[in-house]
């Protein structure tokens, strides 16, 4: 079994900002990032799509793979909110350095709407349900967490940065 290798891995409720702040600290870093949405997107297609033609079942399925090869790369990762429901991918996490992403209720109202999000077609209240049912995880796989609901995303990303250079204080596994 190959180790993780990622410097960092986002996961987070869908619309708090994981790629945004991945983005911000991988340029901070200087080293590559890696989105598993936009590489399945890429490869696959628009999520949507996968959802609507092939099922849940059969997006999860690239997921994993996705976040496989991911974690493999010596690289800043952001995970799609829903990739830390797989066993694998859970066992694999808690190997990684992981910052969770968390946002408010209100501040997502403003983030989340379009065809983007499968899961999230019935707004905030569907929104409310799917974060509630994976908090625990979330929370299970986290070294450390920020709340991005101020919208402060380049201050985030500074803290992260600075949290990364300083070892991983506070909360290796």
């Amino acid at each position: 079994m190959t180790e993780p290798r990622a410097l960092v891995v986002f996961i987070g409720a869908p619309a708090s900002g994981k790629s945004k702040i991945a983005k911000r600290v991988a340029a901070l870093l200087g080293v590559e990032r890696i989105d598993t949405d936009k590489e399945i997107v890429a490869t696959h297609g628009a999520i949507s799509d996968i959802f609507a033609n092939q099922g849940e079942p059969a997006f999860r399925a690239l997921e994993r793979a996705a976040v496989k090869r991911a974690l493999a790369e010596s690289a800043v990762v952001s995970l799609g909110g829903g990739a830390v429901l797989d066993p694998d991918t859970q066992s694999d996490l808690l190997r990684s350095h992981v910052v969770l992403l968390t946002v408010s209720e209100e501040a997502v109202a403003e983030r989340i709407g379009g065809d983007k999000r499968p899961l999230l077609s019935g707004g905030v209240e569907s929104w409310k349900r799917l974060v509630a049912a994976r908090t625990p995880i979330y929370e299970k796989l986290a070294d450390v967490s920020w709340d991005t609901s101020s919208g402060d995303l380049d201050g985030i990303a500074e803290e992260v940065s600075r949290w990364i250079n300083a070892g991983y204080p506070a909360g290796e596994k």
